[in-house]
Order: C-alpha cells, then sequence, then structure tokens
C-alpha cells in the first residue's frame, strides 16, 4: 500500500549542531528555519529533530525535564511553531523525536515520587527496596557501559530506583495507567499542533520483565581495549511491548495521519516483523543496528546477507524497513564504510546511492550529503559524549596506555556526528559566530556547502540528483529487489522492478577496480541497458567495462 513516509526521504537534524542564529555557540530552532530552503533544495521530504524540549542536557536532550517546553537554549514555542508553518509551506513534514523510555529526575514527576512511597507519582517510576542489603538485581547502566549500577539509592524513602542510562534519567514504569495516559495526552497535543510523527527512543524498552530477574550476564570487569560488557538484552523485547505499542497505537498514532519509526536495539528480523506489519498496528518501521551500529565492519558479503533478510522478512511481510547509514550515534559513514581522503567524493556518493536505492525510507544525516568526515582530536579533553568519556575512563583506570584508548575509541565516537555543520570556510565553517558548543571539525575549510555547489564533483549535486530520481521513479520506493553475485566480495548488484521499470544497480563497495562480470554484461546487452546515474561522468562503452574504485551506477533496462 502507498504511502507518504513510504516515498519520504528523511533529513535528521541535530539542532544543537546545525546552525546558530544568534551567536551563543548552540544551533537554535530560528537557525533551521533560515535554512529551509537549503533543506527544500536537497530533496527532503520530512525533518526529524533529535529532542528540543526542556532538558538539563545531561544526555545531549535526551533527558527530558518538561516534555511540553522548548530548551530555551534552541528558542520558544512560537519559534518552533513558526518553523513547522514555514516547513510545511515548502511541502517538508516535521517528526520529532520521542522519549519514553525515562525522563530527567529534575521531571515534576520524578520530584514528586521521590518525595514519599505514598506519593501519587510514586509509581510513575520502577521502585524497589534493597534486596539482602544491596540492589534488587545485577543490572548495570548503559550510560557508562557498565560502570556502575542500573539502581540509585534515595536516602528519603530508603529505596532503588531504575535507571538503564544514566542515574539521572530514572526508566519509567509504563504498568501505571496514570502516567500511561499523561503521555499519551502530551503526544497529541504535539499532533494537534501540526507534528507529522515520532521517531521513538528505546522503544522496545519500555516494558521491563516480570519481576526484575538478575541477569544471567553481569557486568564484566574490564576487558584490555573492551571496558565493561553490559547485557542489554534484558530489557529490550520483553512480552507485553507489543501489547503495549498496540494500545499507544489506537490511542494515539491511528488517530492522525502520521509516520511512527522506532529505534529498536536487539532486533533481528524474526523481532522485527512483529513491529511493523501493518495488520499489528503498532508502528511503521524500525532502525535496526546490524549495519550502522555495528562496531565490527561488516564485509560485501555480510552487507548483502543483512540487506536480503530485511527485506525479505519484512517488506514481503506487509512490514517497512529504514535505510540509513549514520545518525547522532554513528560514525561518519564516509570514514567507516568507504575513504575519507583520496575517494571521498567517490565513496560518500557510492554509499549514497547504494542507500537510495535499496527498499525502505531513506535517512539523510545533517553533512552526509556534503561528505563531511569523522574527526581526529587530539586528546580526550576535545570529546563531549559520556559513551566515549566514560568508555575512555573506564580503560585507563583498567591500565590501559592513554593513547591507546583513546585512539581505539576515535573511530566509533559519537561526536564523530555531533560537530557543527559545515555551511562555508569562514571561522567555524559558519556555522555560529560565536564559540561553538564543541570543537568543529578543522577540515571544513575544504569541505562544506558552499566549496561543494562550485565543485565539478560535488557530493551535495549527487545527493540532490538521489531524491529528484526517487520523487521521479516509484521503482526506487516500490520496487522489487533482487539481488546478484551474493558472494561477490566486492560489488553489490541488484535489480529493482516496478510495473514496466527495471533498474539493474551496481556498487563497488572498496577501492579496487574490477572487471564487469560476465553475468551483469549479459544483462546489459540484453536488456538494452541505459545509464541512468554514476558517480563518474567519462562512463563510455570502453570504460564501461571496468568498474572503478567506489563506483556506482543505474542502468535502466528496457
Amino acid at each position: 500500500m502507498k504511502k507518504w513516509w513510504k516515498e519520504a526521504v528523511v533529513y535528521q537534524i541535530y539542532t544543537k549542531s546545525f546552525y546558530d542564529s544568534n551567536g551563543d555557540g548552540i544551533g537554535d530552532l530560528r537557525g533551521i528555519v533560515q535554512k529551509l530552503d537549503y533543506i527544500q533544495k536537497l530533496g527532503a521530504t520530512v525533518i526529524w529533530l533529535n529532542p528540543i524540549y526542556q532538558s538539563p542536557d545531561v544526555d545531549n536532550g535526551y533527558d527530558i525535564s518538561d516534555y511540553q517546553s522548548i530548551d530555551p537554549r534552541y528558542g520558544t514555542l512560537d519559534d518552533f511553531k513558526e518553523l513547522l508553518e514555514k516547513a510545511h509551506a515548502r511541502g517538508i513534514r516535521l517528526i520529532m523525536d520521542m522519549v519514553l523510555n525515562h525522563t530527567s529526575d529534575e521531571h515534576k514527576w520524578f520530584q514528586e515520587s521521590k518525595k514519599s512511597k505514598g506519593n501519587p507519582y510514586r509509581d510513575y517510576y520502577i521502585w524497589r527496596p534493597a534486596k539482602n542489603g544491596k540492589e534488587p538485581n545485577n543490572w548495570g547502566n548503559y550510560f557508562y557501559e557498565g560502570r556502575g549500577s542500573a539502581w540509585e539509592f534515595d536516602e528519603t524513602t530508603q529505596e532503588y530506583y531504575l535507571h538503564n542510562y544514566s542515574k539521572k534519567m530514572p526508566d519509567l514504569n509504563w504498568g501505571n495507567p496514570n502516567m500511561k495516559e499523561d503521555m499519551c495526552r502530551m503526544m497529541r497535543w504535539w499532533l494537534d499542533l501540526g507534528v507529522d510523527g515520532f521517531r521513538m527512543d528505546a522503544v522496545n524498552r519500555l516494558v521491563k520483565p516480570k519481576g526484575l530477574p538478575d541477569s544471567p550476564n553481569p557486568p564484566t570487569p574490564p576487558v584490555g581495549i573492551y571496558g565493561y560488557v553490559v547485557d542489554r538484552t534484558m530489557c529490550a523485547n520483553c512480552p507485553g511491548i507489543h501489547e503495549l505499542l498496540h494500545e499507544l497505537n489506537q490511542e494515539v498514532f491511528q488517530k492522525y495521519d502520521m509516520m511512527v519509526v522506532g529505534e529498536t536495539g536487539n532486533v533481528d528480523t524474526a523481532i522485527a516483523i512483529d513491529y511493523v506489519k501493518e495488520e499489528r498496528e503498532e508502528i511503521n518501521m524500525v532502525f535496526h543496528f546490524e549495519i550502522a551500529k555495528n562496531p565490527v565492519l561488516k564485509t560485501v558479503v555480510e552487507i548483502k546477507e543483512i540487506e536480503r533478510r530485511w527485506n525479505h522478512v519484512v517488506m514481503e511481510q506487509n512490514g517497512w524497513i529504514t535505510q540509513y547509514l549514520s545518525n547522532h550515534d554513528t560514525p561518519r559513514q564516509v570514514s567507516f564504510f568507504g575513504n575519507d581522503k583520496e575517494y571521498r567524493y567517490e565513496s560518500a556518493t557510492m554509499l549514497g546511492l547504494l542507500m537510495h536505492t535499496h527498499p525502505g525510507t531513506v535517512y539523510i544525516y545533517q553533512g552526509e550529503e556534503i561528505g563531511m568526515t569523522n574527526v581526529d582530536f587530539p586528546s580526550i579533553e576535545y570529546y563531549n559524549e559520556k559513551y566515549t568519556v566514560g568508555k575512555y575512563e573506564t580503560m585507563v583506570e583498567s591500565g590501559v596506555d592513554p593513547e591507546t584508548a583513546l585512539n581505539s575509541l576515535k573511530h566509533t565516537s559519537r561526536d564523530n556526528d555531533r560537530t557543527p555543520m559545515q555551511w562555508d570556510d569562514s571561522d567555524n565553517g559558519g556555522f555560529t559566530t560565536g564559540t561553538p558548543w564543541m570543537h568543529s571539525n578543522p577540515n571544513y575549510v575544504d569541505i562544506n556547502v558552499v566549496r561543494e555547489e562550485e565543485r565539478e564533483h560535488s557530493v551535495l549535486r549527487f545527493y540532490r540528483t538521489l531524491t529528484s530520481l526517487r520523487k521521479e521513479h516509484p521503482v526506487m520506493v516500490y520496487g522489487d529487489y533482487h539481488q546478484m553475485l551474493e558472494d561477490d566480495e566486492d560489488l553489490i548488484v541488484y535489480l529493482r522492478q516496478y510495473e514496466k521499470e527495471t533498474w539493474l544497480v551496481i556498487c563497488n563497495f572498496y577501492g579496487n577496480e574490477r572487471s564487469m562480470p560476465q553475468k551483469v554484461q549479459e544483462i546489459l546487452d540484453q536488456e538494452h541497458g541505459t545509464l541512468l546515474l554514476g558517480n563518474y561522468d567519462d562512463v563510455t562503452n570502453e570504460t564501461a567495462e571496468q568498474i572503478r574504485p567506489y563506483e556506482a551506477r543505474i542502468y535502466q533496462l528496457s
């Protein structure tokens, strides 16, 4: 069934790092308003905002103290309404990050909850007495990769509260009907304001295991450069989660023409289908982490197997999927999967073409469209992100050399994606006239929007072409997907077919030059393949026989 959210190109904005309109060093809502023409020209049809709610900012806004107030650093509710109005006027929808697993400990609910065991808000959170004089179970928190329990003792009531993340972020109790209704009322308030959907943070962790049992895999001591290992499965996909999401669907989602995408760690395809199958009426699509957030670089053969599995199990069973390689929690895709030095343009455009031509809704993370790269900061003092800092401290405390610890974390740190957007070659890449909240990537002098507009070989212009093709060719959205050369260790080749249109896509994932496989050449000859798009502009009958480093092509077959 055709849906606008299936056809969407979603542009993710990390507001804090996007564009600063008032010179205080922090990106803001009015900065986004000023860049709406840029987003529209890019071809994005949906904006996804990371959290902009009132927050102490322990975890970059994911610790919310008031769900219905805008954090003053980003602007006002009137600024948000103006952004919404002007985005809609350009045909751009807007979805918000919705954090339902936890709040800030400064939220008024938690402030009331901790006053007494008899407080009406007590049961909005998960409180437990000590067990044998210690924490209620052996869970470690995720925030510093196990440097501490998932339980925090409260002196006032002499009980522990659960926090799977920071102790400043207590977990909510979705078994409480009053809290559930308050959350539904809050979400309806945003939707009535005109918001077009939600990205649901950690949505498969809302329901906890009955009885809160010990984990069979408690946090382990530091091992080498890997730090503590924490069991993240205990609160993932627990019995009751589907009933809860169906209830939220009936009470909120189904009442609006909206999209709902869930962040879901610890899912595979067999689990994901129960979240996204249309007839189950839960959510529309999920982010899985088998490629983008996998800390071990996948081989091409593994990537193809993952894409094939997700397409077969999810899309062919009346569900839907996402396509992305970068977001606020990952390293920059051109640095992680490609070559950000001698083949930055080629690998950035190949990865973009790969994502845009696979089945599912496409997500572009700010800066991806100009080929922004990872940073190489010289010391831990440059890093802001809590997980990177926490892992570094854990490793150093366990005896790892500081330089070794830092070098092991640089490649995958979330700060790689959180450096300020690079607009031009002026100070701080044109992001701010003040002092930026975090250091800019020094390569902004060469990699920025203005330079991309000027370049002959431009990642930005290539992305604009991809988004334009998506609007013109339904095959990119609704086409059947058939892989070829599954065991090839360099090439990703597949067919997309919808109604009377058939595409053949070829991507060389590495820097090795390859001859055109005979099987592929035969199809091109038999079906009179016409080159529709490529990231090398000199493809002729002669050069077409060689597939160059990080080359990507789309052929339209007769």
